[in-house]
């Protein structure tokens, strides 16, 4: 039994219609279950960032452990402090990319010449996943920023070092939310000289104004995944999420 959600659509709601879903295909004898989740809500909140506040991807993570699924299986979820997610979900877990498919829509949108296009991620967190567009566009090169937060809508990025004068750029970056990030790194590297500049990310959560904010860049192109709808959700990740379901079963 696969069991596909994600969890960006009334955020709550959907938490709670997929913990009731999952616990009721279990008593109703479901011989395994595979909970497919493309965005897990809540991961972000891996710390207790402020006093008195819940580590809420742990308090999710106890409930699924209760429901005992088989497989669990998310997309690119936020695991930067999470050591061992099979052991905080207890059972066993996939965590697989939609870099792959974003990568294969550039491709097929737009033509990539090695020399005149360079791979970008907007802080050190996106590094894994500049390597893996960088790897599926042929060995592209690819490029670091290093990004300092001021607040939950301001950042700082520096683009010292950024060699991107007269090339196309692609971002890359797990998750869109506000799109400060975004913002302020499509400004450094136009003032570097970048040319044509285009953005793709796997979770677009455009928050707020964000998609506004990022419309007034006048990008050469804008993509997201469908793991969350989303104006820009033009990239379905159901490839990987088949390859991912076919490697268990042939477990």
């Amino acid at each position: 039994m696969v069991y596909i959600n994600s969890l960006q659509r009334n955020v709550n709601d959907s938490l709670v219609e997929t913990i009731l879903t999952l616990d009721a295909l279990r008593d109703l004898g479901a011989r395994e279950i595979i909970a497919v989740v493309p965005y897990m809500s809540y991961a972000r909140q891996d710390a207790r960032f402020n006093p008195g506040e819940a580590v809420s991807i742990q308090t999710i993570a106890k409930v699924f452990s209760l429901l005992r699924i088989d497989y669990l299986i998310t997309v690119d979820m936020h695991l930067h402090r999470i050591s061992d997610p099979n052991k905080l979900f207890n059972t066993r877990f996939y965590n697989i990319t939609g870099v792959r498919e974003l990568a294969k829509y550039f491709k097929t949108k737009h033509e990539i010449r090695r020399n005149e296009t360079i791979i970008i991620g907007p802080d050190e967190e996106a590094e894994q996943w500049a390597k893996i567009m960088s790897s599926e566009l042929g060995g592209l090169e690819y490029s670091i920023l290093e990004k300092k937060r001021i607040s939950a809508e301001k950042v700082l990025i520096d683009t010292r070092g950024v060699n991107v004068k007269d090339k196309k750029v692609i971002i890359v970056d797990d998750i869109i939310s506000t799109g400060g990030t975004i913002v302020e790194a499509v400004k450094g590297l136009r003032e570097l000289g970048a040319e044509d500049i285009m953005v793709g990310t796997v979770h677009p959560l455009l928050i707020g104004d964000a998609y506004n904010k990022l419309l007034r860049l006048k990008l050469k192109d804008l993509v997201g995944t469908n793991t969350i709808l989303s104006p820009i959700s033009k990239v379905s990740v159901a490839p990987a999420v088949l390859e991912a379901l076919a490697s268990i079963k042939a477990i």
